[in-house]
């Protein structure tokens, strides 16, 4: 028995010195890594209280790393936000007309003339025009601006239909007018509009503003037609083959969709009658304005209504009165380089000084026209000033001072021709 436990005892004794060889090897190959990094690691396990405390120190002060990368991280988050502030606070959406309109396109060149970057940017809204425009303004928040036409807006204070407007509305400058056009076939054989009663007459898509105005004319001239609402290309295109008698449309000369029209439709005249004299003007079309629909030298009598840019009435301490404050202040100095060039001819008629009767000038708009008045008025005086000294002095009474005064301004008007 005691000679089989010893081989017992010896493979017991050899397992466990293979077991404490394999482990000091082990322990090698881990000492000589870490000796790579410092020669004298067998001195590790001797390290002082103090060598400790600097190791746990370096650990500590890889840390805030991670701290500082979070603020750097909610810093941007903060700059994101100020930007956005910055771009609703300076950005002023227009409502204006529907594709192919002249409202439209009066929009996006105010748009591209005004664009300051982040400082100031016109966005440009297809609307349905008229009084929707109206409607959108007065309660809309996303609207800071409407194009509309004068007409419609005293129609609907009127009426009521959209609450009461005259402390909901107010008027940044009166701008264009808007003519009437009747469109039929070249070979339809009409000639007045008297001729179109009983007759498929596109007036325009339902509750645009030229639905009311077309509604309304025809209603003071005592014509009845069978009305269809097409929108304008549509309308343009049923007409052609025949399937409607005439369309109407109300838009700034030329209107976009009829510079480049076939031939084969034609203009029909809409007299300046006495039923419309009081919410109407007279207006003309020649060969210049659509050389495709009126021969050399023709002119064409029609209507037209003026166009106003609207706004909300916002409190002074309101942010989109501080932006729509913004807006006046570019567009008004600006307005001048839209009104030359190749910019929409509708510009031209644009004057800042002419008042919307029985409504309310948004206030810095008005401030901003009185400097101005200001400004001309001390230039005028001065120009007055330097005419009566070149023609020796003062005059001798008041009677002889206005008739130097009206002798300037005809001769400054002769200068402004020349």
């Amino acid at each position: 028995m005691d000679g089989g436990a010893r081989p017992a005892e010896r493979g017991i004794f050899a397992r466990h010195w293979c077991g404490a060889l394999c482990a000091a090897a082990i322990a090698s190959l881990s000492a000589g890594s870490v000796g790579a990094e410092t020669k004298a690691a067998p001195a590790q396990a001797r390290t002082s209280a103090p060598a400790q405390a600097t190791a746990a120190t370096h650990v500590r002060k890889l840390r805030p790393r991670k701290i500082v990368k979070h603020d750097r991280d909610g810093g941007d988050e903060d700059a994101l936000a100020r930007l956005a502030d910055r771009l609703n606070n300076n950005t002023v959406a227009v409502i204006s007309g529907g594709l192919q309109s002249t409202d439209l396109a009066i929009a996006h060149e105010l748009a591209a003339a005004l664009d300051d970057g982040d400082n100031l940017r016109v966005v440009p809204m297809v609307g349905a025009g008229g009084g929707r425009n109206i409607r959108d303004v007065r309660f809309l928040k996303g609207v800071d601006l409407g194009i509309t036409q004068t007409y419609l807006l005293t129609r609907l204070r009127a009426s009521n239909e959209s609450g009461p407007l005259d402390d909901k509305i107010v008027y940044l400058a009166k701008l264009y007018n808007e003519e009437m056009h009747l469109l039929v076939r070249a070979d339809s054989g009409l000639a007045a509009i008297e001729q179109l009663g009983g007759r498929t007459v596109s007036l325009g898509e339902q509750a645009s503003g030229t639905q009311l105005i077309a509604h309304d004319v025809l209603d003071r001239l005592g014509i009845a037609v069978h009305e269809v609402n097409l929108a304008q290309a549509e309308a343009i295109e049923r007409l052609e083959v025949g399937e409607i008698d005439a369309v109407m449309l109300i838009g700034g000369k030329p209107i976009p969709v009829l510079a480049n029209l076939p031939a084969g439709l034609r203009v029909l005249p809409v007299p300046f009658a006495k039923p419309l004299r009081d919410d109407f003007l007279p207006a003309t079309f020649t060969s210049d304005d659509y050389p495709g629909l009126l021969e050399p030298g023709r002119r064409v009598e029609t209507l037209a209504v003026g166009t106003v840019l609207i706004a909300y009435n916002w409190q002074k301490e309101n942010d989109h009165y501080k932006k729509i404050a913004k807006f006046v202040d570019a567009f008004f100095a600006r307005l001048e380089q839209l009104q030359v060039g190749a910019h929409h001819p509708k510009w031209r008629e644009v004057n800042l000084a002419a008042t919307f009767p029985g409504w309310t000038r948004f206030a810095p708009a008005e401030a901003w026209l009185a400097q101005r008045r200001e400004v001309v008025a001390q230039s005028e005086r001065e120009k007055f000033d330097r005419f009566v000294s070149e023609r020796g002095g003062e005059p001798a009474s008041a009677q002889d001072r206005e008739r130097l005064f009206q002798e300037f301004l005809q001769w400054n008007e002769a200068r402004a021709r020349r």
